[in-house]
C-alpha cells in the first residue's frame, strides 16, 4: 500500500500549490482554470484514500467508507477536468488579451 501513500500526499501536495496559486492570480478566467486543477487534486486525494480503505478491508464499515470516498473523489476528478476542459481556452485567451 505505500503506492497508495505516495499517490496520497502528492495529491494533498498539489492541491495545496493550486490552492495557494489560485489566491494568488488576479484574472479570472485563470482563476478559475487552477481552481479546477486543485479540484481535480483533490477529487484523486479523496479516491485514493477510498481506495487505501478498500484494500485495507477489516470491516464491513471500511468496505462502505471507502466506497463512499471512492466515488465522491471520482465524481470530484469528473467534474474538475470538465471545468479544466471549459476554462482553459478561455484563460488562453484572457492571458494573451493582456499580454498586447
Amino acid at each position: 500500500m505505500p503506492v497508495f501513500i505516495i499517490f496520497i500526499v502528492l495529491s494533498i501536495s498539489l492541491y495545496i500549490f493550486y490552492k495557494i496559486k489560485e489566491f494568488r492570480v488576479k484574472a479570472p478566467y485563470e482563476k478559475r482554470w487552477t481552481k479546477s486543477k486543485a479540484n481535480i487534486a483533490l477529487g484523486v486525494f479523496i479516491g485514493m484514500f477510498g481506495l487505501n480503505r478498500l484494500v485495507i478491508n477489516e470491516s464491513t464499515y471500511d468496505l462502505v467508507i471507502g466506497g463512499v470516498f471512492l466515488i465522491l473523489g471520482l465524481i470530484n476528478v469528473f467534474m474538475g477536468y470538465k471545468a479544466y476542459k471549459y476554462f482553459l481556452p478561455l484563460a488562453v485567451e484572457e492571458n494573451q488579451q493582456s499580454k498586447s
